[in-house]
C-alpha cells in the first residue's frame, strides 16, 4: 500500500515538475507589459503552426492584424519567448541603427554534425562577417555585367524548353519551369557548371533543389525534431549516414575544385573564390573546413534558384490573372527590343520602368522571405518603452503582414504595379514598409543578381508566349503551411500560348 502511494506521489510530483517546466516562462511578456496571446503549455502560441494548420508567416500576419495598434507583440514558440516587432522605427533600429546588437539571425539551429547548417544565412556574426566581406565583391555591377551573357544564354535555353513543353498541349507548371531555368543560371554563373535542367530529363541538380525544399512527411518530421528536440536530432547525426542532399553538395564541391586545380581552370565565379580562400586561409580569421565551404555552396545554390524562380512564377501567375497588365508589359518589352535591334544588355534592364514596377509589386505581394528574424547578442532595453529583453531573445519582423497592410498598401490583395509608379508616393512610405530582400548589413547579398536573372527570364517568356489561367490554376493562391518560405501548396499551372513574331 505504501509502495503504491509512493509511486502515485512520484507520478504526481513528476507531472507537476513537467508542468512547471512547460509554463515557467509564461509570464515573461506579462511582467514586461508587452501584449500578446495567452500561451498553451508545451505549444506556446504555435500549435497551429506545429500541426500544419497555418504557416509561420500566416501566424505572424494574424498577430499583426489582431494587435493592429501595438508596436510590438509578445508570443511564445513552444516555451521560448519571441518578440514580434511591428513599429517601423523599431524595425529600422534592429536592422540598421543598432545592427551589431541584433546581428545574429537565430532562425535555424546550427548542428556540429550537419555541415549544411553552417551557411552564410545562418551563421553567427563571428563567422558571418568575414565570409560576407569576402563574398560581397561577387555581386558588384562589374561582376553582374560579366555574368549577364551567361544569364542570357540560359534564358535562350528557357525559350527552347518552353517550345518543347507547348507541343504537348497541356497546362505547364511555371513554378517548375522557372526553377529549372534559375538552377541553370546559378550553375553557370556561380559554379561554372552546365546543370542541364532545361531538358525533358530531370538533372541531378534539379533533384537537389527538390530535396532542399521538399515538404514530405519525412522532411516535416525532421524539421519538427530539429526545432523541438535539437539535442536528439544532433545525436541522430552521429549514427545516421549523411542525407542525399549533403552527399550531392559535398561531391559537387570536391569534384569541381579538384578538376579546376588539376586542369588549371580559372573562372571569376563563386567556386574560384572558395578555392582562393582554401589556398590562402590567412585572408580570413576563421577556420575554413571543407564542411564550412560546402555549406556556402549549399546556400548559394538554394537561395540563388529558389527565390528568383518563385518570383518569376508568381509574376506569371498574376499576369495570367491580369491580362491587361501582361499586355502592357509585353508592349514595353517589344519597344525595348526594337529600340536595341533585338539585343539584350545589362544596362537595358535598368531602363525598363514598367518591368521594374511589375517586379516590385510581385515582391510586395509575394515576398520570398515573408518574415525576418534576428537574435539578441546581449540583454537590450528599448528606448521607446523602456522594456528590457534578455540575451538570445528571438525577434520576428512580419514582412508579409506589412506588405499586406491596407493602411500602407490600399486594397493589398489587388496586383497593382502602379503602386510603384510615382516617386512621391513611394517616398511617402517608410523604407521599412518594403522589405523583400531584408535591410541593413545582413540583407540579401545576392539581391541584384536575383533581379537580373528574374527580369531576363520574364522578358524571354513574355516576349514569345502568352500565359493564361486554366482549370488547373491555383485560384485562390494557397500557401504551403510546412515551410518558412512563401511557397504555394501546389504547382502554378498555366496555359501557355506561343505568340507570332
Amino acid at each position: 500500500m505504501y509502495i503504491g502511494l509512493e509511486i502515485l506521489c512520484g507520478i504526481v510530483i513528476t507531472l507537476i515538475a513537467f508542468y512547471c517546466y512547460l509554463t515557467i516562462n509564461n509570464n515573461y511578456w506579462k511582467n514586461r507589459g508587452i501584449p500578446g496571446p495567452k500561451p498553451v503549455p508545451g505549444f506556446g502560441n504555435m500549435k497551429n503552426v506545429i500541426f500544419g494548420k497555418e504557416s509561420v508567416s500566416q501566424f505572424l500576419t494574424r498577430m499583426y492584424n489582431e494587435y493592429k495598434d501595438e508596436p510590438m507583440i509578445g508570443v511564445f514558440s513552444k516555451r521560448t519567448p519571441v518578440l514580434i516587432v511591428k513599429d517601423v522605427d523599431l524595425i529600422k533600429t534592429i536592422l540598421i541603427k543598432e545592427f551589431p546588437k541584433f546581428a545574429n539571425r537565430g532562425l535555424f539551429p546550427i548542428f556540429s554534425r550537419d555541415p549544411l547548417t553552417h551557411h552564410l544565412f545562418n551563421l553567427e556574426v563571428e563567422r558571418w562577417k568575414p565570409l560576407r566581406t569576402q563574398f560581397t565583391p561577387l555581386f558588384t555591377s562589374s561582376k553582374l555585367k560579366e555574368m549577364f551573357s551567361l544569364i542570357l544564354e540560359c534564358s535562350n535555353h528557357l525559350e527552347s524548353y518552353m517550345d518543347t513543353l507547348i507541343k504537348k498541349g497541356e497546362p505547364i507548371d511555371m513554378r517548375e519551369v522557372s526553377a529549372r531555368y534559375t538552377t541553370d543560371v546559378v550553375g553557370s554563373c556561380a559554379f561554372g557548371i552546365d546543370m542541364n535542367s532545361l531538358s525533358e530529363k530531370e538533372s541531378v541538380f534539379r533533384r537537389l533543389g527538390k530535396l532542399i525544399f521538399a515538404t514530405n512527411l519525412r522532411k516535416i518530421l525532421s524539421i519538427r525534431i530539429q526545432d523541438m528536440l535539437p539535442w536528439l536530432y544532433n545525436s541522430f547525426l552521429y549514427v545516421l549516414p549523411r542525407d542525399e542532399k549533403t552527399r550531392i553538395i559535398m561531391k559537387l564541391m570536391t569534384e569541381t575544385m579538384e578538376y579546376r586545380e588539376e586542369n588549371n581552370v580559372f573562372r571569376p565565379d563563386f567556386i574560384n573564390m572558395l578555392l582562393n580562400l582554401k589556398k590562402h586561409p590567412e585572408k580570413i580569421d576563421i577556420e575554413l573546413t571543407d564542411d564550412l565551404l560546402a555549406a556556402q555552396i549549399f546556400i548559394f545554390f538554394a537561395a540563388g534558384f529558389e527565390t528568383s524562380s518563385s518570383t518569376i512564377s508568381n509574376a506569371l501567375y498574376e499576369l495570367a490573372l491580369n491580362p491587361d497588365i501582361q499586355e502592357k508589359l509585353r508592349k514595353e518589352i517589344k519597344e525595348f527590343e526594337a529600340r536595341n535591334n533585338g539585343e539584350w544588355r545589362y544596362e537595358i534592364m535598368k531602363e525598363m520602368e514598367y518591368l521594374e514596377k511589375v517586379f516590385q509589386e510581385t515582391l510586395r505581394k509575394y515576398p520570398s522571405l515573408p518574415f525576418l528574424n534576428r537574435k539578441l547578442i546581449n540583454d537590450y532595453t528599448f528606448e521607446s518603452n523602456n522594456v528590457t529583453v534578455s540575451k538570445d531573445l528571438k525577434i520576428w519582423i512580419p514582412v508579409y503582414g506589412i506588405h499586406h497592410d491596407p493602411d500602407i498598401y490600399p486594397d493589398p490583395e489587388k496586383f497593382d504595379p502602379e503602386r510603384f509608379s510615382k516617386k512621391e508616393e513611394i517616398m511617402k512610405r517608410h523604407p521599412m514598409h518594403f522589405l523583400p530582400f531584408g535591410h541593413g548589413p545582413r540583407n540579401c547579398i545576392g539581391a541584384r543578381f536575383a533581379v537580373y536573372q528574374t527580369k531576363i527570364g520574364l522578358i524571354k517568356i513574355l516576349r514569345n508566349f502568352e500565359v493564361q489561367v486554366c482549370n488547373k490554376t491555383l485560384i485562390p493562391y494557397k500557401v504551403n503551411p510546412y515551410t518558412s518560405l512563401l511557397i504555394p501548396i501546389t504547382g502554378l499551372y498555366l496555359n501557355v500560348v506561343k505568340l507570332e513574331n
